[in-house]
């Protein structure tokens, strides 16, 4: 695998099996521009150098994650297919990246259609839920990339989830979002379709150490959400911009980047706080 781990407090183990079945981790946010796909790409890339089997869903019809990892689907091999016609067999529609141990179901536009088309359905909630469900014996972690609005397909995605990850800007109208999505959204469906779904951890992202602004609205995410926030800070920095238009994780982009070094700890703490078994 390109991008050895030289971090060396976390050497990177020999590949391991799946644990199964995999815990569901939804990352959201109804705003865009929080860097959601980055986190996903990277810490899921960066799960995979501890030895986890991971599996990415692309749930966004942009289908950013999908070409985040240099892949381009084609027609009738997305989430779309799996999610409107129920004889495929979800495991036919899993593509291999070219991280050992990550996969994906990619997405496409196509995926826009399926809030209208599925309007109607019984259990339109829980269709995720269905597809996903014969594959997770086959992975640790599926990590489901959400589209930045709380339509049916995030409540798709709450609902088949374990628990949710929310990556947040440190800036004044991404901390003011957070409050709406936490009680709005997340209390919703825990109350109403998911009971066993819990918050795993909130994700400060595009942290610019320079600013004040960057500097209090960390402060106050922090104070506001005490230990539900990670440790880990992502910063500011264009090396996540210049492995997405390579179709990389920065771990394999800039492996020895403090960029990289910064997912890895996510991905750490994911473990340690039992969000990454």
């Amino acid at each position: 695998m390109s991008g050895k781990n030289t971090d060396r407090r976390f050497p990177t183990p020999k590949r391991l099996t799946s644990h199964g079945p995999a815990r569901v981790i939804a990352l959201c946010n109804q705003k865009g521009g929080v860097g959601k796909t980055t986190t996903t790409i990277n810490t899921a890339a960066a799960l995979a150098e501890y030895g986890r089997r991971v599996l990415l869903v692309d749930f966004d019809p942009q289908g950013a994650l999908t070409r985040g990892l240099g892949i381009e689907p084609e027609d009738g091999q997305t989430i779309y297919e799996l999610m409107i016609n129920r004889k495929l067999k979800t495991a036919d529609m899993i593509l291999n990246t070219q991280i050992e141990g990550l996969d994906i179901i990619p997405a496409n536009i196509q995926l826009s259609a399926a809030e209208i088309q599925l309007v109607a359905e019984a259990g339109r909630e829980k269709i995720l839920a269905a597809v996903l469900r014969p594959v997770l014996g086959d992975y640790d972690v599926v990590m489901i990339d959400c589209q930045p609005s709380l339509g049916l397909l995030t409540v798709n995605a709450l609902t088949a989830a374990h628990g949710v990850m929310i990556p947040v800007a440190c800036d004044y109208f991404a901390l003011k979002g957070l409050e709406l999505l936490i009680q709005n959204t997340v209390e919703l469906v825990k109350d109403r379709l998911n009971e066993s779904l819990k918050i795993d951890g909130i994700l400060a992202t595009m942290y610019d150490p320079r600013t004040l602004h960057s500097r209090n609205m960390l402060n106050q995410l922090n104070e506001e959400y005490g230990d539900t926030v990670f440790r880990s800070v992502i910063k500011l920095t264009v090396k996540f911009k210049d492995s997405s238009e390579r179709g990389k994780p920065v771990t394999v982009y800039a492996p020895s980047s403090e960029a990289a070094e910064l997912y890895r700890a996510v991905a750490r703490e994911m473990v340690d706080r039992g969000c990454a078994p």
